[in-house]
């Protein structure tokens, strides 16, 4: 396209290089959209993005793809990576009362010795009960502990229930809808309806890391211009119409929209023409945090790839044996652990220094597994984000800051409105497909290039891709 052309098209700007804001910097190329995608960070990628572990290159943070994931298996399809995914059947820890336990079948689910029969059957019916259930906005004026005290009974919540939401939530589980655990067994009974009754994770090889840069690649190719090391400082009305845009050590520039992907207090910060009612809605929502170790070790140290953790004196969310999907050969023949805990954004853990969480966590694996060693660790490392999951506490969705601010052209797409989901790529990735369709699709007619496709330019291959997927 020639530059007269291109002139004559909306320019958008787009507020943070993580996966939902890659995914909209392309769908908004795809339609025929002068594109500046603003990264606040030396790198694009966000939670999803790479970093150096000792000799290795892998994800800074835990990701795996469901076979059910069907957003981000068409994305992948459409940049030319979905057919080199890797599928492996994964299985499920849990340590409780000092031991550890698989519970990866419902033969190993009836053994469960911490659980008595009737409490076991108790369980049980209430994961299916919540795979069934469809009206999720109902679940939001529930809170998660009394809607699991009446569906499971308060043997299984005080021994199983209980100890894993403070695993994840904290004391905030207290405040936390019961949509958030019904979230979470939809997310795993889709990935075992597509898996023949098998939990089936897949990953890229290379990770995200490769994702990353075909995604990157493919945004160039379409015009996108990206641009790193570009934090957003402020984003007003422009007198002449559009947003005026600061970002960086660069003098303002004018965009005809812009759209944020950031967090809510960083978009709330950038914000300063927001109105009374609006601000409230931007600070009123609560954020998870997380601090995470990543392990080199030289040898695995279970056979599952999520543990779960019912003890209370285990300061870990839970293990992730990354190495249970990832060919070691990937990663110089290591095994790769992941520790997460999840914290409010205010925690003191996030002060704690790598020295003195090595020292801890790793005394903690010591204690957790007997054949453990920390002669085996080859490479600690820690990456700590404040603003990672939102949590959906009572009447959520109620409360959520507008997706079109009365600022003019002026979005707020982020993670925060996943509602009928967990935090994870597919979602993020399904909010910027369903924000292109939806909230953004006025500015895009308004726009529109009457010769760009309006359809991916990979077109065959996302339909293959969702073939795959709806194959029996």
């Amino acid at each position: 396209m020639h530059d007269s052309e291109a002139d004559n098209r909306k320019h958008w700007a787009i507020v943070g290089g993580g996966m939902l804001g890659m995914t909209l910097a392309y769908r908004l190329a795809q339609r025929g959209q002068r594109v500046t995608l603003l990264e606040a960070a030396p790198t694009l990628g966000g939670l999803a993005s790479a970093w150096r572990l000792g000799d290795v290159t892998w994800d800074r943070f835990y990701h795996v793809t469901l076979l059910s994931d069907t957003h981000l298996h068409a994305l992948l399809a459409e940049i030319g990576v979905e057919e080199s995914m890797r599928w492996v059947e994964t299985k499920t820890g849990f340590y409780s009362g000092g031991e550890l336990y698989s519970m990866s079948n419902s033969v190993e689910f009836l053994r469960f010795p911490p659980l008595t029969l009737a409490e076991k059957l108790r369980l049980g019916a209430t994961i299916f009960y919540a795979s069934k259930l469809k009206n999720w906005k109902s679940l939001e004026k529930v809170s998660v502990e009394s809607w699991l005290r009446r569906h499971s009974g308060a043997g299984v919540f005080e021994k199983i229930w209980l100890p894993l939401l403070k695993a994840k939530l904290g004391d905030a589980y207290r405040d936390t809808s019961a949509a958030f655990i019904w979230a979470h067994i939809n997310r795993m009974y889709a990935a075992r309806r597509s898996g023949l009754k098998k939990e089936m994770f897949g990953y890229v090889p290379g990770g995200y890391a490769a994702i990353l840069d075909r995604l990157a690649e493919t945004l160039r190719g379409a015009g996108v211009r990206i641009e790193c090391d570009a934090p957003v400082h402020e984003a007003v009305a422009a007198e002449q119409g559009g947003v005026r845009v600061t970002y960086g050590g660069e003098p303002p520039r004018r965009f005809d929209n812009v759209v944020f992907t950031t967090p809510t207090p960083v978009i709330s910060r950038a914000l300063p023409d927001l109105t009374a009612g609006e601000r409230e809605r931007f600070d009123g929502v609560r954020y998870l945090g997380i601090v995470c170790a990543s392990l080199l070790l030289k040898k695995p140290i279970s056979k599952y790839y999520v543990t779960n953790i019912t003890d209370a004196w285990v300061p870990l969310t839970a293990v992730i044996e990354m190495t249970t999907i990832v060919d070691r050969e990937e990663l110089g023949g290591h095994a790769l652990v992941y520790l997460p805990k999840y914290v409010p954004s205010d925690d003191p853990l996030f002060e704690e220094s790598d020295g003195s969480l090595r020292e801890r966590w790793i005394g903690t694996l010591e204690k957790m597994y007997p054949h453990f060693s920390r002669d085996d660790v080859q490479a600690f490392q820690v990456c700590r984000a404040r603003s990672v999951m939102a949590l959906p506490t009572l009447g959520y969705s109620e409360r959520l800051p507008p997706l079109q601010t009365s600022i003019p052209g002026v979005y707020a797409v982020n993670s925060a409105h996943i509602l009928k989901g967990n935090l994870n790529v597919n979602e993020t990735v399904q909010v910027a497909d369903e924000a292109i369709a939806g909230v953004l699709a006025p500015a895009l007619a308004a726009g529109q290039s009457p010769t760009t496709p309006t359809r991916p330019t990979r077109g065959d291959d996302a339909q293959a891709a969702r073939e795959l997927i709806a194959r029996p």
